[in-house]
């Protein structure tokens, strides 16, 4: 085991831990050991402590008291600040990229556009995986576009990945058909140059968002 190559088995580590969380096969609150999920995995611990540094860094699980560690859980407020500090970074990072966004974005955009879009409604755990990530992909296209080092790297303190995802797998068909609905208006308001335009769409999507965060939370 010891021998595995250190970079892949913790790719291997995270990919799999990830996924479980994803799927629900492990809850918010769920107590994760490295020794389980090492012997589990057939891999040595430190690949799985690796995994378990980055899965923190990205909001999927939590370090608890002592040196327990445990997949994240959001109380209802947290949620509510959480999604509306995202609000109003992204609705920024959208207006500054229908100012500043390149050509060669713009397509990007379009391509992940029409990605998502193939894969909707998801018939497999796999479409729910690529929608998930084609999802994070535009909006760091977005972040990229609005050329702002500073933006960017608050947006990457204060947006929670592993919420994120998790909110995309709770989504039901028609919360998945209106997300795709406001990717390519947002798409649409970046490629017209209209900063407004791109705002008022991207705030309407984040709050879309947050109520499926929440009606997942509470259900």
């Amino acid at each position: 085991m010891d021998g595995d190559p250190k970079p892949a088995a913790a790719q291997y580590a995270y990919d799999i831990i990830r996924a479980r969380i994803l799927s629900g096969d492990l809850a918010p609150g769920e107590r994760l050991t490295e020794q389980a999920l090492a012997s589990e995995l057939d891999i040595s611990r430190t690949p799985v402590r690796d995994a378990f540094s980055r899965l923190t860094h990205e909001g999927f699980v939590e370090r608890g008291q002592g040196y327990s560690t445990r997949v994240a859980s959001f109380p209802e407020d947290e949620l509510e600040q959480i999604f509306e500090i995202r609000r109003r970074l992204e609705s920024y990072a959208a207006a500054r990229a229908a100012q500043f966004a390149t050509a060669d974005e713009v397509a990007q955009l379009q391509e992940l556009c029409d990605r998502m879009a193939a894969h909707i409604p998801p018939k497999s755990a796999a479409d729910h995986r690529i929608i998930s990530t084609i999802n994070e992909e535009f909006h760091r296209v977005i972040a990229q576009a609005a050329r702002s080092p500073r933006l960017m790297a608050v947006l990457s303190l204060a947006v929670d990945v592993g919420m994120v995802a998790r909110t995309y797998y709770s989504y039901a068909e028609a919360d998945l058909v209106r997300s795709a609905r406001h990717h390519q208006e947002i798409t649409d308001a970046i490629a017209a140059q209209a900063p407004e335009w791109a705002e008022n769409v991207m705030s309407s999507h984040v709050l879309a968002a947050a109520a499926s965060a929440a009606k997942t939370e509470s259900g």
